[in-house]
C-alpha cells in the first residue's frame, strides 16, 4: 500500500511545545514567530522534515500558518479546513482563525499593542512579507527575519529527503529540455535579464525532464536552479539524488551544485536577476540586494509554459485518465455489490481503490491520500482515515471518495459521491445542485482572457439560489506526472491568471453538512480554442473545455427532473462517452455495471 492509516497528528502534544516555543521567543526578546505550512520551496505537500505547523500544533492540513504570541496562537485556516481543525489541535492551546476572512495584520493589530515578530525568510515570500509589513504600518508590530526557532527545539527532527531522480522520457514531456532551456533563456535576454532563480520543484522538474521522490505523492526533486540567459542552467541538490543515467540526461549545460553553494552562486550573479516575488522564498532577493545585485521582479520563467500542456503531455494525460476511469469503474462496480452487505469501513474503500490502481501495472504512486468519508466524515473537505477515526460504511449514507494516481505519462485527480442504500431527498436534492455547477463548468464557452474568477460562479449559480454553496474554489491546476496542485491557473474567487489553451484544471463543485454528509463531484478538463459558430463574430477567439475524466456519476442521486434539457443532454451525452472510451478496458462484470450506470435519465 502506498496509503498508510497511522495518525499524523499529536495534539496532546501541543501545548508543552508552545509552551518551549514561547519560552524561547521570550528569551530572544521576541513578541511572537511565524509557522507556515510551507516548506522552502512554497510546497503544498511538504517532506517529514518541513511539517512544522503540524509538528507545533497537529493539525494537518495542506494550507495554512499559525502566528504564536504569548498569551493566544492562532491557527490561520481557509474553508476547506474548519471542521478538521477543530479535531485536530487543543483548543485550550491554539485558536481556529478563519482565513482569508480574517486578515494577519488585522489579527495581530486586535491581539498586540507592539513588538517584534520574527520570522524564517526562507520559508516566506517576499510579496507575503511585504504585504503583511504593509498591513503593520502604523500599529508598533514589526516584524526581523532571522533564525527558525521551530527548528531550534524540534529535537528528533527528521533529516533532509533524499529520494532519487528519474529521467522523464522526451516522447512523454513532448519537448527535449534542451529545447525548453533555449526558448525560455531566449525570453530573459529579450527582457535583458541575465538569469533567473528557480525554487519551485516542479518547475526545475519541468524544464529539465526529471521527476523525483523527496515528497510523497508527488514526483518532485527537491532544489533549486539558477536559468542563464544562454540556456546554462546550475542545479543545486544532493549528488547523492542523481544517478549516472540522471546526470548524462542532464548534459553539459546542467552544472550540479550542492545546496550549501546556492547562497555564493547568489552573490556571484551578475544582474539583472529575475526573481518571482509570489513563489521565491525572501531570502533569495535578500542575498541579491545584499550583494548589490539588480533584482528584477518577475514571474517563474517556467510557470505559464509548465501549464500549457503540450501535444505529448496531453496525450499522456488523455491516456493515463482512460487506464484511471477503467480502475475506477472496477471499483465502483465492487463498491456497489459489497457495501449492501455490510461490514466495510472506510480503510476497506481506501485499499480497494488502490488495489484497482495497482492491477493496471502502470501505478507509480497515488497522486494524494485518498480521502474517503463516510456519512459525516464526508464533510470534512480534505478528511484523511486513519486506524482511529476509521468509520463504518453504513447503509443510507453518502460516501464520498476523492483520490487520484501518479502514472508515468499523467496525473489523475477524481471525486464521485456514491449512495449507500437510500440517503434520503435532502441529498439528493443537493447533489443534484452540485451536479448542475460540475456540468455549467463542462459546458462553459467564454472569450479568451478569462481567468478562473470570471469562471467560479458558473458552478455555485444552483447552489446560491438554495442558499448554499461552498468553502473552496472550483478547481485547481493539474500537471502531468507532477504535482496533483499546480499553479498559476485555477477556478477560483480570487484567481486572475488568464486561461489558456493546453491548460488542465479539476471541475470540483460541492457541498457540506457538518455532522451530516459531504459532497463533492470532481472531473479534470482541458482548455481548448472552441469551434466557430454560425452567426458567430469571425474576429472573437472563444475558449471551452474537453473533458479528460471518464467515470459515471451516480444516477441514484439525481434528481432528473431538476436538471435543464441542456443539463439533460450534457449528463447523457457524458455517460455514453463513458461507455464508449472505458467499456472495452473492463471486466464483463464491471462492463456489465457500467452499462446500467450510464444508462439515459
Amino acid at each position: 500500500m502506498f496509503q498508510t492509516f497511522d495518525s499524523h497528528a499529536s495534539p496532546e502534544q501541543g501545548p508543552a511545545r508552545l509552551a518551549a516555543l514561547r519560552a524561547r521567543l521570550a528569551a530572544e526578546g521576541l513578541a511572537g514567530f511565524l509557522v507556515p505550512r510551507s516548506d522552502a520551496h512554497q510546497g503544498e505537500y511538504v517532506a517529514a522534515r518541513d511539517e512544522r505547523l503540524q509538528w507545533l500544533t497537529g493539525f494537518t492540513g495542506s494550507a495554512g500558518f499559525c502566528i504564536v504570541l504569548p498569551d493566544v496562537a492562532g491557527v490561520f485556516i481557509d474553508g476547506r479546513y474548519r471542521t478538521q481543525v477543530k479535531l485536530q489541535v487543543d483548543l485550550a492551546h491554539f485558536t481556529p482563525v478563519p482565513w482569508p476572512e480574517v486578515k494577519p495584520g488585522d489579527w495581530l493589530r486586535e491581539h498586540l499593542a507592539g513588538g517584534v515578530i520574527g520570522f524564517d525568510p526562507w520559508l516566506h515570500t517576499a510579496g507575503e512579507i511585504e504585504a503583511l509589513e504593509k498591513s503593520l504600518e502604523g500599529s508598533g508590530v514589526t516584524l526581523r527575519s532571522g533564525v527558525n526557532f521551530v527548528d531550534a527545539i524540534w529535537p528528533d527532527q527528521p533529516a533532509p529527503p533524499m529520494g532519487r531522480a528519474f529521467v522523464h522520457p522526451d516522447a512523454v514531456a513532448g519537448e527535449t529540455s534542451a529545447d525548453k532551456r533555449a526558448r525560455l533563456a531566449s525570453d530573459l535576454a529579450k527582457a535583458g535579464q541575465r538569469a533567473a532563480v528557480l525554487t519551485l520543484p516542479d518547475s526545475i522538474c519541468w524544464l529539465l525532464n526529471i521527476r523525483g521522490a523527496d515528497v510523497p505523492r508527488n514526483p518532485i526533486l527537491h532544489g533549486f536552479a539558477i536559468l542563464h540567459d544562454d540556456g546554462r542552467v546550475t542545479l543545486f541538490c544532493e549528488a547523492a539524488k542523481l544517478d549516472d543515467a540522471v546526470r548524462a540526461h542532464l548534459g553539459p549545460q546542467v552544472t550540479v551544485l550542492p545546496p550549501s553553494e546556492l547562497v555564493p552562486a547568489l552573490r556571484g550573479l551578475t544582474g539583472p536577476v529575475r526573481v518571482d516575488r509570489g513563489t521565491a522564498p525572501l531570502a533569495v532577493s535578500q542575498e541579491l540586494s545584499g550583494a548589490g545585485i539588480a533584482v528584477a521582479w518577475g514571474d517563474d520563467p517556467c510557470r505559464l509554459p509548465k501549464a500549457r500542456k503540450n501535444a505529448g503531455e496531453l496525450a499522456g494525460m488523455r491516456e493515463a485518465h482512460l487506464r484511471d476511469g477503467a480502475a475506477m469503474v472496477e471499483f465502483l462496480c465492487w463498491l456497489d455489490r459489497a457495501a449492501p452487505q455490510g461490514g466495510l469501513t472506510e480503510i476497506d474503500v481506501v485499499t480497494a481503490l488502490e488495489g484497482c490502481r495497482r492491477a493496471t501495472n502502470a501505478l507509480h504512486d497515488i497522486s494524494f491520500d485518498t480521502i474517503c468519508g463516510a456519512g459525516p466524515n464526508g464533510a470534512i473537505m480534505h478528511y484523511r482515515v486513519t486506524d482511529e477515526s476509521n468509520r463504518p460504511v453504513r447503509q443510507d449514507e453518502l460516501l464520498l471518495v476523492d483520490s487520484g494516481a501518479q502514472y508515468e505519462d499523467g496525473t489523475t485527480d477524481i471525486t464521485r459521491t456514491v449512495a449507500v442504500g437510500d440517503p434520503g431527498p435532502e441529498a439528493r436534492a443537493c447533489f443534484t445542485r452540485v451536479l448542475q455547477g460540475m456540468i455549467a463548468i463542462s459546458r462553459a464557452r467564454f472569450p479568451k482572457g478569462l481567468a478562473g474568477r470570471d469562471l467560479d460562479p458558473f458552478a455555485r449559480q444552483a447552489l446560491w439560489m438554495a442558499g448554499q454553496d461552498f468553502d473552496h474554489g472550483t478547481g485547481h491546476g493539474v500537471g502531468a506526472f507532477l504535482s496533483v496542485h499546480e499553479g498559476p491557473q485555477r477556478l477560483s474567487r480570487i484567481s486572475e491568471v488568464a486561461l489558456e489553451p493546453g491548460m488542465i484544471l479539476s471541475n470540483e463543485p460541492g457541498y457540506y453538512r457538518e455532522g451530516a454528509f459531504g459532497i463533492r463531484l470532481e472531473n479534470l478538463i482541458v482548455v481548448r480554442e472552441a469551434a466557430k459558430l454560425p452567426g458567430g463574430d469571425d474576429h472573437r477567439v472563444q475558449y471551452d473545455f474537453e473533458t479528460i475524466t471518464f467515470v459515471p456519476l451516480d444516477r441514484r442521486l439525481i434528481l432528473a427532473d431538476r436538471l435543464s434539457p441542456g443539463e439533460r443532454d450534457w449528463l447523457n451525452a457524458y455517460h455514453a462517452e463513458v461507455l464508449e472510451k472505458i467499456g472495452p478496458r473492463l471486466s464483463p462484470e464491471a462492463l456489465d455495471w457500467c452499462r446500467a450506470a450510464c444508462a439515459p435519465v
